[in-house]
């Protein structure tokens, strides 16, 4: 086995530190609803962590390999099945698909809830076998590396995104707090939100990225599709990563690396179904165009777009070219992690114009658009909402919620007409002191 390889797990358990999950709650729910629910994220990102935290000795746990047949569950899935307590917990199911269709036969004969819990970092691996086999039968609920809302210790209460969705005006009336942070903004952007690269000690935490960059494309990418050359999968994956925060163009990431946009394509699909990479589609009053509109795509976290970028030092963030890109990341990722715990989730745009007036994200929920910008600047102006204003003033039929520009500012507050500026580590009000 590679060293690169060996690095991973030896870190988590170095780390012995617990930090509470958002996604508890709705594990909870599901649990006591369902029989069978199914985490999906990519790896390292905490699935079994958070498992093991909040079912413990309850449940059973088994760990698939990809080579390895664990246990005989491939080979002989009810004598599997058989030998194991209920509540089990599933681990990478995607490496012994033959266990689904066991499992099919056995909740459709008793639908006792919290019976199953089946994990999975690759969408493609798990959402196909279980769409075969299980549909129906079990509910998804997602998980990414930390967000800011659990690293303030504030994961038991409502996010403010929650509450702003609700009602913004409760939030405009109430204002919001400021989460403390274990870092300053250009360390945690610097480091991102995987679980150990947050924790680690600041002098390992390249080591610890390079080595999940090759145990993804090791041990994730390579099951997923047949790549001929995975020294230039790797590549394209490092020169994604520093796309991150723009629209998405096959052509430019097929030519920077001499590979056909048909290829490169491909390879953004494989980078999508393990969870690396997200798209967020484009926004027009017409439904034809806002199907036809570029996606604008993100890096699922800023620790790899920083390392990717070979930014070597948290102090060099700011003065890099693709800062505004890493912080704009950062954000939507903040953003992403929130609208996950919601059911339904609002749908997300982002809306441009040929003159150039952009919102970076439209959050739909009940009829209601709710327009965020995100600028990297501490001190922002009505002029920072003028991609917001132009949206109103193309679609004035619609009803849309105040503006936000979440920004590295230190108070909420208002800085036009229907527009505020919100801090980019903001917590409601009622749970830190009040800004």
């Amino acid at each position: 086995m590679h060293k690169c390889l060996q690095i991973i797990p030896i870190i988590a358990k170095m780390q012995g530190v617990y930090i509470d999950r958002a996604a508890k709650q709705r594990l909870s729910v599901l649990l006591d609803t369902f029989p069978a629910v199914v985490v999906t994220g990519a790896r390292q990102v905490g699935k079994s962590t958070l498992l093991r935290h909040n079912l413990g000795d309850r449940a059973d746990f088994v760990v698939f390999d990809p080579v390895v047949d664990v246990e005989n569950a491939r080979h002989d899935p009810e004598l599997f099945l058989d030998n194991h307590k209920t509540p089990l917990v599933l681990d990478e199911v995607q490496y012994a698909p033959e266990l689904l269709p066991v499992l099919k036969r056995r909740i459709d004969k008793d639908r006792r809830p919290g019976q199953f819990v089946l994990t999975g970092s690759q969408q493609w691996g798990v959402l196909k076998s279980v769409a075969e086999s299980l549909a129906g039968r079990v509910v998804f609920l997602d998980l990414e590396g930390f967000s800011l809302h659990e690293t303030s210790g504030n994961a038991s209460d409502a996010h403010w995104l929650h509450t702003w969705l609700d009602s913004p005006d409760q939030v405009t009336e109430s204002g919001v707090g400021r989460g403390e942070q274990r870092y300053g903004l250009y360390e945690s952007l610097w480091r991102g939100w995987l679980p150990d690269a947050h924790l680690l000690p600041r002098e390992t935490v390249a080591d610890y990225l390079s080595a999940y960059q090759r145990t993804y494309i090791e041990r994730d990418a390579r099951l997923l599709a047949n790549v001929s050359d995975w020294q230039q999968f790797g590549r394209f994956m490092r020169l994604a990563a520093a796309l991150t925060a723009q629209t998405v163009n096959f052509s430019q990431l097929g030519r920077d690396i001499g590979i056909t946009p048909n290829t490169a394509g491909r390879w953004l699909d494989i980078l999508k179904a393990t969870f690396q990479w997200f798209e967020v589609p484009a926004y027009s009053g017409n439904t034809v165009k806002r199907v036809s509109g570029k996606p604008k795509g993100y890096i699922a976290d800023s620790g790899v777009a920083c390392w990717s970028l070979a930014i070597s030092i948290p102090t060099a963030v700011p003065s890099h070219p693709q800062w505004g890109a890493i912080f704009e990341t950062a954000v939507y990722g903040e953003v992403r992690k929130a609208l996950s715990l919601l059911s339904p989730r609002p749908h997300v745009y982002h809306w441009s114009t040929n003159g150039g007036a952009e919102v970076d994200l439209l959050l739909e929920r009940d009829g209601t658009f709710y327009p965020i910008e995100i600028k990297a600047k501490s001190n922002p102006s009505g002029r920072d909402a003028s991609g917001i204003k132009a949206f109103r003033k193309t679609y004035p039929q619609l009803n849309i919620a105040p503006g936000l520009v979440i920004c590295p500012c230190e108070s909420f507050h208002k800085i036009s007409g229907n527009d505020y500026a919100m801090p980019w580590d903001a917590t409601p009000s009622s749970n830190y002191f009040c800004i």
